[in-house]
């Protein structure tokens, strides 16, 4: 089966602007690798899932946020933004026209915004999983802008990870590599969202955030991990546990479809823990809505 055949599944949806899904390969909880692209299973995505996915606009959420950053908690709003579309299979960026060889997506826009002292710092990631296949993302990107200067990481996802970085530090500035193919933790936020149930638990290796990278200025790669799962009344906690970098991270969410995030928390050695809680959640066709009048919605979303 060739790469961008996976796609006829969903070929049948009208997919409206930033709409649709699917891509490369996720490994098992039994095989930690990850096969060619062309050759990932399929997952069956309900009807409920295609009613909610694929109905022409996103599901926007906000969070107040308390950011460990220098030693202390910082004050600020998070927001995450999960919509399907139409991915270029070679590129990988969004397809402009509908054409069958173009991969269905979720992707996860999650941004953060707080003031460390004068200044502010600006966060964004961006996440592009395969609703189809059962596959790691085809891509995700990374930036962080704050008055001191800007980052950005880049990881593409073909016969390896393809990993290209730039930052305003000396020792990270324009630097490229590749890595053997692994779980991916920016990935984790969409399959809670596709199926919940496909998480891996258990002793693992996993590529930790590229937000944990930049913020601790650390090497990009591989670390162990141990992953549960543990479900409490209407929510389920899936936790990651990195006992060499001393950081734990705690997802809650609906054990109900559509498994929409709650909250999340994130501790350090420091004993500071980060933590973001809904406040707000839409559903809109937000990149129709730039005009003024449309305004009033960031009022609907706390902000």
């Amino acid at each position: 089966m060739k790469f961008y055949q996976i796609t006829l599944l969903l070929c049948g949806f009208v997919l409206v602007s930033c709409t649709n899904s699917e891509g490369n390969l996720i490994p098992n909880s039994e095989n930690s690798q990850l096969n060619k692209s062309a050759e990932a299973p399929q997952r069956q995505l309900s009807e409920a899932f295609k009613a909610y996915w694929y109905a022409g606009d996103a599901e926007i959420t906000s969070y107040a946020l308390s950011q460990e950053r220098y030693g202390e908690l910082r004050d600020g709003t998070a927001v995450t933004i999960f919509v399907t579309e139409d991915f270029l299979p070679e590129a990988q960026v969004k397809a402009d026209r509908a054409s069958s060889s173009n991969i269905p997506v979720l992707k996860l826009n999650k941004t953060k915004n707080y003031v460390t002292g004068i200044y502010p710092y600006t966060v964004m990631s961006s996440t592009f999983t395969p609703a189809a296949a059962k596959s790691a993302a085809l891509k995700i990107s990374h930036a962080t802008q704050e008055w001191c200067g800007h980052v950005y990481v880049q990881l593409n996802n073909r016969d390896q990870f393809e990993i290209i970085q730039h930052s305003y530090f000396e020792g990270e500035a324009d630097a490229s590599k590749t890595l053997e193919k692994t779980w991916l933790e920016n990935d984790v936020w969409n399959l809670i969202r596709l199926k919940p149930e496909e998480l891996p638990t258990g002793n693992l290796t996993m590529l930790p955030s590229f937000e944990f990278f930049r913020m601790h200025h650390k090497d990009i790669e591989a670390h162990n991990v141990s992953a549960k799962r543990t479900t409490t009344d209407s929510l389920v906690a899936y936790e990651l546990n990195y006992p060499a970098l001393k950081r734990n991270l705690k997802i809650y969410y609906n054990k109900d479809f559509p498994h929409t995030i709650e909250r999340w928390e994130e501790s350090y050695a420091d004993g500071l823990v980060t933590t973001a809680t809904k406040m707000k959640r839409i559903k809109t066709a937000y990149w129709g809505q730039n005009s003024t009048t449309f305004e009033h919605l960031r009022d609907s979303l706390g902000l």
